[in-house]
């Protein structure tokens, strides 16, 4: 690290070169080869992934993704010539459009329930050559505008459906702006120096800008996520910034030392660097842990936000020691820079209410430890009632034309229009087709159906399939209900005696067995990923205690989050103030994700905290020491790099998009409580109750494990002694005469 360092120092210029270069060039590229995601949230193998196939196999032009335009009229009905000759024309070019396999208009005979009682309300299904998550954003755009343009006085046109939403954009970039400029305000109150608070941001920007260019280009390599990118430049913001922090602070530490700025720079590397690499080695770890799932659209998540959390730590480590050595010693506030030139070089030791909160955790670790648990818990009980499943198009903002589509159809069709169950199946002889013309009335019957469509055969006679229309919305658990009384009680009687399988899919079939294969994996996803980190911290920290405080943290911090997550969306306690739409279930790809990026975020805490407790541990042996002054040194940066990611994270529910806002509530949420509550309070209280049984590892492993170290070794940390000084006399020594520190406050 300390030669990476030096090197990047020496060739500053060819560094920020070759970093613009990069930045430019992938940006270039992206804007060439354009965005291919996908919305797609299907399991392969599944029942309503094999509905899906069948019908698309039996009708070709039945198996892509649709779209739904619906028209409103106030004066007169939707009957007039005027209203269905507009209509008709309009729905004849979007019939034309490029990727656009059919048009089921209400005007033909086959069109019976699509204009609603009073007659002001009609709805045409549009349906693409491509499936669900594949149709291309040009084509759902160019219905958008043909529709749209049908719009005229006394006639209101609105679009619903998957596709309709790619036309849709965001806020633009006001969540990344809004998050970098709180950033920016928290760095310049922490360092004083306008240069040092924008050279983190700077970094990231950097990194972040990069990758967000990597997972355009990605998403023609792999299936990526639509929200891959957003959620990228959400994970890589906060800990790029972080990381560029901690390296900061760092150096600043070593200017205020003495050293030179090319020194300085160079040991903040060599330091505080590798600590921010293993960092984020641990977080790209957590992130792919998530290709053990074996779900497509999650692999390119998972790939898509290590690379950006590579890239934030590649810049880290690089781009910003070389944008340290022109800043030179601006870096410090200009009263740092007359204080060292006044007094000349001062050891920056922890005292005021660092060095006092980690003196009053050694004298009340069970107190204080019983409080953080409390929290924890009283936090998590809402997460008991999870709910997964996938929000609807009535959660979208009100000013949205998918959310007004949606409000037109349940209101003059009912809620469950909006996503309609399919049931298709192959058939054989004629007792197959005499109960499937029964199987109607079965239905019609069932509890939560609302309407049943006549049952169409396929042009060779050999599949059928059929529309169910629930009572409820999507979202609904009655709508899950339904499904799943279909699936056990409804469909096995009627294929008795038959050679019927029908399979039932539709939009909310679909969620429900894509949250069930999530459910399915999640237990084997989340020992992986614990287990993995607990063997990087057990190799780093050569204890046991350490790895099992660190996995039982970061469960207590998802269980929170969650619990946070639930009542704000689930439950909607506060989510329309907030324009994050209605109360919903939580997205079911959310506790994956969550787990990955969170065990991989607090990691980062564990390691700068733990880290400095374990080099005083090997110095001195007395671990109330260790953990005092471990606490005292680290929890002003960790306090300080949590507002940041904070902010950054919170920011995002600005984004407009609810999935967006459930992953930016999650993590800001998590963040605070890791930080707060377990770093800096429960940690320390349960390292003090044990005490030196916190590093126990059993001498035969010791033998047995590799030894890799964060710090250098050898490396005694830059304030503990003052260059210059008669034998490098320890720091504090020289100065118990001016104020006592952590190491001198007595628990």
């Amino acid at each position: 690290m300390a030669a990476l360092a030096r090197w990047c120092v020496r060739h500053r210029l060819v560094t920020v070169l070759l970093w613009l270069g990069v930045l430019g060039g992938t940006g270039a590229a992206a804007a060439v080869a354009g965005v291919a995601y996908t919305a797609s949230y299907e399991a392969n193998g599944t029942e309503s992934d094999r509905a899906t196939a069948l019908l698309a196999e039996a009708s070709p032009g039945r198996g892509g993704d649709s779209a739904t335009v619906v028209w409103h009229t106030e004066r007169g009905t939707v009957r007039a010539a005027d209203v269905e000759q507009t209509m008709n024309r309009t729905l004849d070019e979007i019939a034309g459009l490029p990727g656009v396999a059919a048009v089921d208009s209400p005007y033909g005979e086959q069109a019976a329930g699509r204009v609603s009682d009073d007659g002001r309300t009609a709805y045409a299904v549009v349906t693409f050559d491509d499936p669900v998550g594949g149709v291309d954003a040009r084509d759902a755009r160019a219905v958008a505008d043909t529709a749209a343009a049908a719009r005229g006085d006394g006639l209101r046109v609105e679009l619903g459906g998957g596709a309709v939403a790619l036309t849709q954009t965001s806020g633009g970039h006001t969540a990344e702006i809004v998050g970098v400029l709180v950033s920016a305000v928290v760095l310049f109150l922490a360092f004083g120096s306008l240069v040092a608070a924008l050279l983190p941001i700077a970094t990231a920007l950097v990194g972040v800008g990069t990758a967000y260019a990597g997972t355009v280009l990605l998403g023609h390599a792999m299936t990526v996520a639509d929200f891959a990118p957003m959620l990228g430049m959400l994970i890589g913001l906060g800990v790029g910034i972080d990381y560029a922090l901690f390296v900061v602070t760092r150096h600043r530490r070593g200017l205020k030392s003495g050293l030179t700025v090319a020194e300085a720079a160079r040991n903040a590397v060599a330091t505080t660097g590798r600590a921010v690499v293993f960092a984020g080695v641990t977080v790209c770890v957590s992130l792919l842990g998530m290709l053990i799932l074996r779900l497509g659209f999650l692999d390119g998540v998972a790939v898509a936000a290590s690379l950006t959390v590579l890239l934030t730590v590649a810049a880290s480590v690089t781009l910003l020691p070389a944008l340290l050595s022109w800043a030179g010693p601006r870096a410090l506030s200009r009263r740092e820079r007359r204080r060292l030139a006044e007094h000349g070089p001062e050891p920056e030791l922890p005292t005021g209410f660092a060095a006092r909160w980690a003196a009053v955790v050694e004298r009340r670790p069970k107190l204080l430890g019983a409080v953080a648990v409390a929290v924890m818990v009283l936090l998590a009980l809402p997460a008991l009632s999870l709910r997964l499943g996938t929000s609807d198009q009535g959660n979208d903002p009100g000013s949205t034309t998918t959310r007004q589509a949606y409000d037109l159809l349940a209101e003059n069709f009912g809620p469950g229009v909006n996503g309609p169950l399919l049931l298709v199946t192959r058939v054989g002889d004629a007792q197959d087709r005499v109960a499937l013309d029964a199987l109607g009335d079965t239905l019609r019957s069932t509890e939560g159906v609302a309407a049943v469509t006549p049952v169409e055969y396929g042009p060779a006679g050999r599949t059928a399939h059929l529309t169910v229309v629930p009572g409820s919305s999507p979202q609904s658990e009655r709508t899950s209900a339904l499904v799943d009384r279909l699936r056990t009680e409804v469909l096995p009687r009627a294929e008795a005696g038959t050679t019927l399988d029908l399979q039932v899919g539709g939009v909310t079939a679909g969620h429900d067995d894509f949250a069930a294969v999530i459910v399915g994996e999640l237990p084997l996803f989340v020992g992986v990923v614990i287990g993995l980190g607990c063997v990087l911290l057990l190799l780093a920290f050569r204890s046991v205690g350490i790895p099992v405080k660190a996995a039982v943290m970061n469960v207590a911090a998802v269980a929170a989050a969650f619990g946070v997550v639930v009542v704000l969306f689930q439950w909607g306690w506060g989510s329309g103030p907030l324009g994050l739409g209605r109360a919903g279930p939580i997205e079911p790809f959310l506790p994956v994700i969550m787990v990955s990026v969170l065990f991989g975020l607090s990691m980062d805490y564990q390691v700068f905290l733990v880290s400095r407790m374990y080099e005083e541990w090997l110095e001195t042996g007395d671990n109330r020491r260790a953990v005092r002054v471990g606490l005292a040194e680290t929890s002003r940066v960790i306090n300080s790099a949590a507002v940041i990611m904070i902010s950054v994270f919170l920011a995002f529910v600005l984004s407009g998009d609810r999935v967006v806002a459930m992953f930016g509530t999650a993590l800001a949420a998590a963040v605070a409580l890791d930080a707060f509550v377990l770093r800096t309070l429960l940690v320390p209280a349960l390292m003090h109750l044990l005490g030196g049984a916190s590093w126990w590892l059993p001498r035969w492993l010791d033998r047995r494990l590799p030894r890799i170290s964060i710090e250098p070794p050898g490396h005694r940390p830059a304030h503990a002694t003052i260059p210059g000084a008669r034998g490098d006399a320890p720091a504090d020594a020289l100065v118990g005469e001016r104020q006592e520190d952590a190491r001198g406050i007595c628990g």
